[in-house]
């Protein structure tokens, strides 16, 4: 068995969030397409042989008990794996942003530490830990763009066209709570099928990365000022800027393959241009696992 693993875990973009309902237990229903994109954080996985999770910050510092670390312990639990796990981060996707960043880390070390430890899980078990850990999380482990409905566990693998995007974050994060506490959030968006989503991609206009819109945006405007001054700044350079997912960061589609002009940007922003994956760099890793079954 392999002892160390370095490896990539993407962020993401909505490329549209609609909310269609809540259900009784508080959780809001939505649809959404979930785009992978080249923007990744990179984790380094070494098993431990003394069972001890342990993890070291190689850039940003992050809680003592974020969502990786709870995920190597959950599937510790599932499993009874004796074995322990020493993980290095180096943060590189904005945290409150709404790109899927702790959720990947998170989906990228469950499949790392599937093959670490030896335990073959398929798929369908490492979602079933994954989702009761996080909505984003099913997505990232399962490897392909998609059509997301439900709470995030209903994935349909979709395809999307190549295409370049750039991508914005305020220095101001925000919360998924406070944007889902709002009373001024629609929650009542009519219920879409792939079908109508997908005959966009022949809409020479809009395309599929016009479509629909995030429901959440509105509502993030009146909670964060710099969300707004990233829609603008945006609009500035003639693009069609929209948030992605619940958190700050707003993108827009690029339509030629010049470079965007990022100077002027207001102080303390990040910009970065990205490209959409096809797969996420550990597709099929739940599937084609190395080793022997520990416990």
């Amino acid at each position: 068995m392999k002892a160390i693993y370095d490896i990539s875990a993407p962020a993401k973009l909505n490329l549209f969030l609609h909310i269609t309902g809540r259900r009784a237990d508080g959780y809001h229903l939505l649809q959404s397409v979930f785009m992978l994109i080249d923007w990744c954080d990179v984790l380094h996985v070494e098993r431990r042989a003394d069972g001890q999770i342990s993890r070291e910050d190689l850039t940003l510092p992050l809680p003592s008990d974020d969502l990786t670390v709870r995920a190597a312990r959950a599937l510790q639990r599932a499993t009874g794996c004796p074995f322990g796990a020493h993980i290095g981060v180096e943060k590189q996707i904005p945290v409150q942003a709404g790109m899927g960043g702790g959720s990947s880390d998170a989906a990228s070390a469950l499949l790392a530490l599937n093959r670490l430890w030896g335990l073959n899980l398929p798929l369908s078990q490492l979602l079933k830990i994954g989702l009761e850990l996080g909505a984003d999380l099913p997505f990232f482990l399962s490897g392909q763009n998609a059509w997301v409905e439900g709470i995030g566990e209903k994935i349909t693998p979709l395809a999307v066209p190549s295409a370049r995007f750039v991508v914005l974050k305020p220095p101001d994060g925000l919360e998924t709570a406070r944007i889902f506490a709002s009373p001024a959030l629609k929650r009542d968006t009519p219920t879409a099928i792939i079908a109508g989503f997908a005959k966009h991609e022949f809409d020479l206009a809009s395309g599929l990365f016009g479509y629909g819109r995030n429901d959440l945006q509105s509502v993030a405007e009146t909670l964060s000022g710099g969300v707004s001054q990233a829609l603008k700044w945006l609009e500035s350079r003639g693009l069609q800027g929209r948030m992605t997912g619940s958190g700050s960061a707003v993108f827009a589609k690029l339509d030629t393959i010049a470079l965007v002009n990022l100077t002027g940007m207001p102080s303390g922003f990040e910009a970065r241009v990205c490209n959409n994956l096809q797969t996420h760099p550990l597709a099929g890793w739940a599937e084609d696992c190395e080793g022997e079954r520990v416990g």
